[in-house]
């Protein structure tokens, strides 16, 4: 029975090397790569020698208990490459503490030392910091106009910049230039979106752990802050309280949220946002602030740990809560379902089961002033019974928590990690009792008044939904759905809106031999009050010029699935294939095309490729555009670079 139990715990124990997705180093430049601009001379930074791993006990773990998924078995791992540069802190925490401790708990206190110890890299010191400091003259940050506080741009999660907000317009926009490059050692992946104003940009710089003030125009240093964990979500900063401070708001993956100086990097306050001591716990989406308050999302839902068949499946659920933004003292919880509990049915391997759990809060809050509500949207339920709360659209009071109305756009959705692949897992519900297609909503919703005075709440989904309700009682106004949607299909991260448009950004993955005309892979363009469409873009795979070398799973992953931006008119958009775009709103458009999925010369000397452009990677301010290029995850390539555009400068 023992060995029973551990060939499927096998097959899923390192499952979620996605939680961290944390490090990589620049792959060595093909011979097609055209803009090649230095040759690695390593691919990892692990201290040990190939020969020196082959004989390290941990090595027979890692085997064990995590290649099954980690040497391609599932999309959502991470590849040893990955774990590979990942410190022995962060892997410990994931181990003990984080998303992977229920796959872990099969592991011996030494099999646990031994297989972080070979996996495991030294964190690199900061020299790449210290060899792009700002001079004195240089490190004055400016707080007076800031174009970018958060990840929606403002708190109805628009995703739009005026020409004014942005220093750039819609003529700018077809006539960029790349300013400067900045690469981050022992990462992979760069999801979060800054903080600018208008000469400071305030960087969340992913699995390193630093926060950087960076020049906007120049990419040097003007401060680091150290969290100590790698840094998942975008930076929010507060408006000035009554006292003029400002608060910068970074949170980690050991779901601390961190409140700076934005002045100069000081730490105000640090809390935790767990809710649930025992559920791993993430904060994805971006805090909102708002009269004195943040209003912060979380994302435990038991999805991970449903992998490990032993686990009790599952624990986990989505919440609100609000702080205090001078302190970090909490004011209210919301939570999307009561606390699980042992609902008597036990797995096919005798764990009993739990639940409900999940309806996780992936998303950034958005805020409706005139109506004080909060808007969240929820994911999937992780364990059955299913609640109401999953997939859905719920209006919060901001003073109090309450639920004043919910939308539940498809129910009885019940998927964790054990539904992955074409034999579900003990812990993956019954056909009958769910429709496990883990259709959540990783969207904002977002807030709109046209012309007419009339309001819309507008949210993307997985499921390739776009949603229109009416903000008053979440009843539907409209809807149009793009595609087959599905785990890697739909609108990911986000939508954006321009005046009497809302652009929908698709992410479906070619596969299962598909004809191309049913591939919906692209933008998509409807007006807000109607729902009719108004144009579109399908994204077709670009594999010539050694971009098939250059891209992991070129020819199969080319959609969108990173936020959009909007600027005066133009809509800004990355591919997963690590093109950037600009269209023109107006007809569709291309006005700019650039492939950041190169290797590029950096301001700070570390070496630097681009890769997938995902999640919160598109900001602007300041006259500039700035892109976060790369991202591991679901076998998209990796990358470690932040670049800068700006408008062509003249010849001299």
């Amino acid at each position: 029975m023992r060995i029973f139990l551990r060939v499927p715990a096998r097959l899923t124990a390192c499952v979620v090397g996605l939680l961290f997705s944390s490090s990589v180093m620049a792959q060595t430049p093909t011979a097609n790569s055209p803009t090649s601009t230095s040759t690695p001379t390593s691919t990892s930074t692990s201290t040990s020698t190939e020969t020196e791993q082959a004989a390290h006990p941990g090595e027979q773990v890692y085997q064990t208990y995590c290649a099954a998924c980690h040497a391609g078995g599932d999309a959502r791992a991470a590849s040893l490459r990955t774990l590979q540069n990942m410190t022995a802190e962060a892997l410990n925490y994931t181990l003990t503490e984080g998303l992977m401790s229920a796959q872990a708990s099969a592991l011996s206190d030494e099999q646990r030392a031994d297989v972080i110890e070979y996996l495991a890299t030294t964190r690199p010191d900061d020299r790449w910091i210290a060899s792009n400091l700002c001079s004195d003259t240089q490190r004055a940050v400016s707080l007076q106009n800031i174009s970018f506080a958060g990840a929606g741009v403002d708190t109805a999660f628009s995703r739009n910049l005026s020409a004014a907000q942005a220093g750039l317009d819609k003529a700018d926009l077809e006539n960029l230039e790349l300013a400067w490059a900045m690469g981050f050692p022992n990462v992979s992946g760069l999801r979060s979106s800054p903080v600018i104003t208008d000469n400071t940009l305030f960087y969340p710089a992913a699995s390193t752990g630093y926060v950087l003030a960076l020049d906007t125009v120049t990419g040097c240093v003007k401060w680091s802050y150290d969290a100590g964990a790698a840094l998942r979500a975008p930076a929010s900063i507060s408006d000035a309280q009554e006292d003029g401070q400002r608060y910068l708001i970074v949170t980690d993956e050991q779901a601390r949220l961190h409140a700076l100086d934005p002045d100069s990097g000081q730490l105000l306050w640090q809390v935790s946002g767990v809710v649930d001591q025992d559920a791993a716990t993430r904060l994805t989406g971006a805090p909102v602030h708002f009269e004195g308050r943040i209003y912060v999302p979380v994302s435990a839902s038991g999805v991970a740990r449903g992998a490990d068949p032993e686990h009790e499946c599952c624990d986990g659920r989505g919440a609100v809560i609000a702080l205090d933004v001078t302190n970090g003292e909490l004011l209210w919880t919301y939570v999307t379902m009561p606390p699980a509990s042992y609902t008597g049915a036990v797995n096919s391997v005798g764990a009993r089961l739990r639940g409900p759990s999940g309806a996780p809060i992936w998303s950034s809050p958005s805020l409706d002033k005139k109506r004080r509500l909060l808007y969240v949207t929820t994911g999937e339920n992780t364990s059955l019974p299913a609640t109401d709360t999953s997939n859905a659209i719920i209006a919060l009071e901001i003073d109090s928590g309450q639920v004043r109305w919910q939308f539940q756009a498809i129910a009885d959705d019940v998927w964790n990690m054990a539904c992955s692949g074409r034999n579900p897992g003990p812990n993956c519900p019954a056909a009958e009792d769910s429709i496990r297609k883990d259709w959540d909503f990783g969207s904002a919703a977002t807030l709109v008044t046209l012309a007419d005075g009339t309001d819309r709440l507008l949210a993307g989904q997985k499921s390739g939904h776009l949603w229109a309700l009416n903000p008053e009682d979440g009843s539907v106004v409209w809807q149009q759905r793009v595609g087959e949607g599905g785990a890697l299909g739909g609108n990911h991260w986000g939508i954006a809106v321009d005046e009497d448009k809302v652009l929908l950004p698709i992410s479906d993955p070619n596969g299962g031999n598909r004809s191309d005309d049913v591939i919906h892979s692209g933008m998509y363009a409807y007006n807000i009050s109607s729902g009719e469409p108004v144009w579109e873009y399908r994204s077709r795979p670009d594999c010539d010029n050694g971009r098939a070398d250059r891209v992991a799973g070129c020819a199969q992953r080319y959609g969108f699935s990173a936020v959009p931006l909007v600027i005066d008119g133009a809509l800004v958009a990355g591919n997963i294939d690590g093109r950037l775009f600009v269209f023109d709103n107006a007809d569709g458009r291309i006005l700019f095309e650039f492939d950041t999925a190169d290797y590029f010369e950096t301001l700070n000397g570390t070496q630097a490729r681009g890769g997938s452009i995902d999640a919160h990677s598109l900001a602007a301010g300041a006259g500039m555009i700035f892109v976060g290029s790369g991202y591991e995850r679901f076998s998209q390539q990796a990358g470690n670079v932040l670049l800068a555009f700006r408008v062509r400068q003249a010849a001299q």
